[in-house]
């Protein structure tokens, strides 16, 4: 059976456009395949999750932790191996402030981690999780273009290379922009949704 992670990261638990787009995606690709959705709600992870005990656990190597340190990982490893196990990854998230919001932030944090899910050489960081289909939704209230005036998105850069940081190349960007401007802005970009869902389905519809 496949599984499809499906990590939503907006702090609006109901009425959440990213939240939804990332769903709808989620039952498209599941559609008519042995399929299982498992959804993670970063905005609810614990925001005191990475701290001292955290960092310190993460540093030491594999075979010189303690019972503490252990136990300092185990959100961590929980999160790693939720992704590991996906056949491919869903991200919903809204846009704050140009960037990732503290949610996804977070979690990015949590999972990427030396010698577990990267490791260091001369030439950088190389990834050491196999890669998979990963799908991303950025929902943000204003437009966004590369125009001066309107606001950049950082998010997406940035998300790409910290995913590429642990080896998870194959990445597709949906900007639902708008959100706040009205009802016919937010039907042209749900029309959007829908035919980027349609060709995401096409191109990396998963095996029965």
């Amino acid at each position: 059976m496949k599984t499809i992670l499906h990590l939503s990261a907006s702090p609006k638990l109901d009425d959440s456009r990213s939240r939804a787009a990332g769903e709808r995606l989620c039952a498209a690709l599941a559609e008519g395949r042995a399929s299982r959705i498992v959804a993670r709600d970063a905005a609810r992870l614990p925001c005191d999750a990475v701290n001292s005990s955290f960092i310190s656990a993460s540093l030491t190597p594999a075979e010189q932790r303690v019972d503490s340190q252990l136990q300092a990982l185990t959100l961590s490893e929980q999160l790693i191996a939720e992704l590991e196990a996906a056949n491919a990854l869903v991200i919903s998230t809204p846009l704050h402030n140009f960037a990732l919001p503290a949610a996804l932030k977070l979690w990015l944090d949590l999972v990427i981690r030396p010698n577990r899910t990267f490791r260091g050489g001369p030439a950088g960081k190389v990834g050491l999780l196999q890669n998979k289909p990963c799908f991303v939704i950025v929902a943000s209230g204003g437009p966004l273009a590369s125009d001066p005036g309107w606001q950049e998105d950082f998010l997406s850069p940035y998300l790409r290379y910290a995913l590429a940081c642990m080896g998870l190349e194959e990445v597709s960007f949906l900007q639902l922009d708008n959100q706040s401007r009205g009802e016919p802005a937010r039907q042209t970009s749900a029309q959007r949704a829908e035919q980027w869902i349609k060709q995401q389905v096409d191109r990396f519809a998963l095996p029965a």
